[in-house]
């Protein structure tokens, strides 16, 4: 299925309800319209500034001023703007403003009034010079101008003279500001270079003298001390590699040390290669030990004992190899341990050595460095001397030149119109947002009916085939009829009265009622062309629905058509039929069932082919009676004599008597009354008819009212069909021409 687009769901529901969205819409326009309207007129007053990082240098580039005016870097030039418009909306301008021009007592400027416009007793009263500086600073907007050294700065005032004159007073106290801290800051470091230069000049005089002293106490008569710095360097250095050498000899004795203590009494014949191949005693006594094995293993291998002579002496051969090599490694382990004793002496004289050199050095290291720091105090004294003795001259040449880097390049002008309230602005915003809110409270009232107003909505909430819908009865009367009678109580503007609306398909044959139960009359006959349905139940969820009006709208379109119709008041609770056609109540639909006889509840109509049946006294247990066999042995008998049985029968959700009875027919209607029915209340309906496996045709949607928007086009139909008077239009078949397919699908 093809999703609405949002777009048209919203037209919609505008069109539905669009007395709340317009509604809505021009409440919130008049509030905006009064809003505006009612606001007072401000006026804007604008001066522009500009501001110099590089200011003027008349004593030339060489030249650095005292204080610092600005700055060459991109980024500390942003920072230096940025704080520039700070410093303009700052406390302490906004007060020396207000001072200058008093406007802790002007009642105007306080309460934000027009000029001629007398202000009240209160806020002539005067208040705090802090409290009228928070004022101004509230109605002061001050702004970079992109890419430039510009800001603007812009006041606002309900009196265009006085933001004039405001802002230009602003402005003025600003630069004034910034001249005269400049000024003070320079007098002040005037001054105190001026003390510092007498200073320096008698620390510069001390220094001179202590490194002289110095040199003399040291007897240094030249500065060589990176030539001896580098003897003493290399002499480490040699130390160093010596003690490294000797320290790898160690690790290489004591590692053959340690390999040989490893060797086992069990096997000697596993002792290391270096060993092996450093030694030509350990391999001789090796190759014995390993001959005198292998004769031994061999006369074992032979089958002779332990015990025998040549075992016994081979063992004793072995024995004296294994002590022999044992003893060997002996004397090497008490010779690598005396290696390791010389060379640990070795390395003692060596860092004895490195530490007497590692002394000189830093005999030498204190030695340069006390020269240094006096050498270096008596340079930074002679430096700083220099530097005060030239920045005393330069600050006193700049604070009689007086530059200022801030200049005034646009001084403020009158406005000539006010910058709000904007009308235009407001009001298409108040329109926007009207239109917005309207759209809001067209779905919020959407929400909340639950109702069943269209057949749009009977076929989506309920899923059934829309069969049709009934008009209004009463504006049926009034805007439908087209009998010449009607025309002219009309005409007089009298409205016709209606005795019984069940009857109006009868007694008002070219009512809309009329052509809409031909219509459903129609749909019904198309859903089963080859297999009719014969019975046909109308019921509906609950009570007031119209159920009986439109079955007896049915049971006489179809009986105009020419079938054979009987209509059964099945509603046991409540029956009707008998005062809709003037008939008696002692008999009908239960004496039927109960004592037979189907002759005598049988009564003919006034209109042709139709004939109703009475639902006759109303018995304690309606339910139970549609449960017997011999009633559906009555609705056979009716099936055999008529071509249309129609029953009306009691609300499905308040009793189950047309529950049980739909079960038994061949199909079922559901009503539903529109602008009345609560969905929740027709799904259940629905759900207990399709429990038990009634058949449901589809549903009808009664009491239409051709008025509300929904139906405006079924409407002006109507009335179009109407101006033909009490005669259809020519190609018309008369009373018994049903409304096209077409035609009836729009009244829906």
């Amino acid at each position: 299925m093809a999703r609405t687009p949002s777009n048209v769901v919203v037209w919609s529901l505008v069109r539905k309800y669009w007395p709340t969205a317009l509604g809505t819409m021009l409440a919130v326009f008049a509030a905006a319209t009064f809003y505006t309207l009612g606001q007072t007129k401000i006026y804007e007053a604008q001066a522009t500034v500009m501001f110099n990082p590089n200011p003027p240098r008349p004593l030339g580039r060489r030249v650095e001023s005292v204080v610092d005016m600005g700055t060459s870097n991109y980024w500390n030039n942003r920072e230096y703007y940025e704080t520039q418009c700070k410093i303009i909306q700052s406390m302490h301008v906004a007060l020396a403003t207000v001072q200058e021009l008093g406007l802790q007592r002007d009642g105007g400027f306080l309460a934000n009034l027009p000029e001629g416009v007398e202000a009240t007793a209160e806020s002539r009263r005067p208040v705090e010079p802090e409290l009228a500086a928070e004022t101004l600073r509230s109605r002061l907007r001050v702004q970079g101008v992109r890419d430039s050294r510009l800001a603007t700065v812009r006041l606002e005032d309900a009196s265009p003279q006085r933001a004039q004159r405001v802002l230009a007073v602003l402005v003025r106290v600003y630069v004034d500001q910034n001249l005269e801290q400049v000024m003070a800051s320079t007098s002040q470091a005037t001054e105190w270079l001026s003390g510092q230069l007498d200073k320096l000049k008698s620390e510069l005089r001390t220094s001179e003298l202590a490194l002289h002293e110095y040199k003399k106490e040291k007897d240094i008569l030249s500065v060589d001390f990176a030539e001896r710095s580098n003897m003493l360097r290399e002499e480490m250095g040699y130390i160093n590699a010596e003690i490294t050498r000797v320290r790898a000899q160690q690790q290489h004795v004591v590692a053959r040390k340690a390999e040989l203590d490893r060797l086992r009494v069990e096997d000697p014949t596993k002792l290391p290669a270096t060993e092996l191949l450093q030694s030509i005693v350990l391999q001789k006594l090796r190759e014995d030990y390993v001959q005198g094995v292998r004769e031994r293993d061999a006369l074992l291998g032979a089958g002779k004992g332990e015990s025998y002579p040549e075992v016994a002496a081979a063992s004793r051969r072995v024995d004296v190899a294994r002590q022999a090599i044992l003893q060997e490694v002996e004397n090497i382990r008490g010779a690598l341990d005396r290696d390791v004793a010389v060379v640990r002496r070795q390395i003692g004289g060596l860092a004895g050595m490195y530490s007497q050199a590692k002394r000189r050095a830093h005999e030498l290291n204190l030695l340069e460095i006390e020269y240094n720091r006096l050498h270096r105090s008596k340079e930074n004294t002679e430096k700083l001397y220099s530097l005060v003795l030239e920045r005393t001259t330069e600050s006193s040449l700049t604070q009689m030149l007086r530059v200022n880097n801030i200049q005034v390049v646009d001084r403020p002008l009158l406005p000539r119109s006010a910058i709000r309230p904007q009308v235009p602005v407001n009001l298409g915003v108040g329109a926007l947002v009207g239109i917005a809110l309207g759209v809001v409270a067209a779905f919020v009232r959407r929400m909340l009916d639950r109702t069943i107003n269209t057949p749009d909505d009977l076929e989506n909430e309920l899923g059934l085939t829309f069969l049709g819908l009934l008009p209004d009865m009463g504006e049926s009367a009034d805007s439908y009829g087209h009998y010449y009678k009607y025309q002219r109580f009309r005409r007089r503007g009298a409205r016709p009265k209606i005795e019984t609306p069940e009857l109006l398909v009868h007694e008002q044959p070219s009512s809309g009622v009329a052509e809409a139960s031909r219509a459903i009359r129609t749909n019904l006959m198309f859903m089963a062309p080859d297999k009719p349905h014969k019975t046909v139940l109308v019921t509906s969820a609950g009570p007031g629905e119209g159920k009986t009006t439109v079955a007896c709208c049915i049971a006489i379109a179809m009986a105009q058509a020419g079938q054979r119709v009987v209509l059964v008041d099945g509603d046991l609770r409540r029956p009707r039929m008998h005062r809709i056609f003037g008939k008696s109540a002692e008999q009908g639909l239960s004496t039927a069932v109960l004592e037979g006889g189907l002759d005598d509840v049988l009564l003919e109509t006034e209109i042709d082919n139709l004939m109703v049946v009475p639902a006759g006294p109303v018995p304690p247990n309606p339910a139970e009676l549609f449960h017997s066999d011999r009633f559906k042995r009555f609705l056979a008998q009716l099936g055999e004599r008529f071509d249309r049985v129609i029953i009306d029968s009691s609300p499905v959700v308040a009793v189950t008597d047309a529950v049980i009875v739909s079960t038994l027919v061949d199909t079922t209607l559901l009503v539903v009354r529109a602008f009345s029915t609560k969905k929740e209340l027709a799904h259940h309906g629905l759900r207990s008819l399709q429990d038990v496996g009634g058949k449901v045709a589809g549903a009808v949607l009664n009491a239409v009212s051709f008025r509300r928007h929904e139906y405006r086009y079924s409407y002006y139909y109507y009335r179009r069909y109407e101006g033909y008077g009490s005669h259809p239009p020519r190609g018309s078949t008369g009373a018994d021409t049903p409304v096209p397919e077409r035609e009836h699908r729009d009244m829906g």
